[in-house]
């Protein structure tokens, strides 16, 4: 009986991380430019995706900052998540969400 209540414990346990760690809210930024189509098209995907909660993101213009646009010239868009570098140029959602969850 005992080693049954340890078990019900330790899956409780688990449980509340598991749930901690979903309701944690993770960091993502899109480095863009206005003018860009595929920054458009990933800036969309990232507020569609954004509805079911999860993560925050924002989004930073590159070319309002020269330094910004030196190292992101020829690369946006760039997608970072809690500060990685996840995706540039194209984002797959399913992708998106499978990388948002590790």
């Amino acid at each position: 009986m005992a080693f049954r209540a340890v078990l019900m414990l330790e899956n409780r346990q688990t449980s509340a991380l598991e749930f901690h760690r979903m309701s944690e809210s993770r960091n993502v930024v899109v480095y863009s430019r206005k003018g860009c189509h595929l920054c458009e098209v990933v800036k969309e995907s990232l507020s569609k995706l954004s509805r079911r909660g999860g993560f925050t993101w924002q989004d930073v213009d590159v070319d309002s900052d020269s330094e910004l646009r030196r190292k992101f010239n020829d690369e946006v868009p760039v997608v970072f998540i809690d500060g990685r570098k996840a995706f540039k140029y194209r984002m797959d959602e399913q992708e998106f969400l499978r990388k948002l969850a590790s």
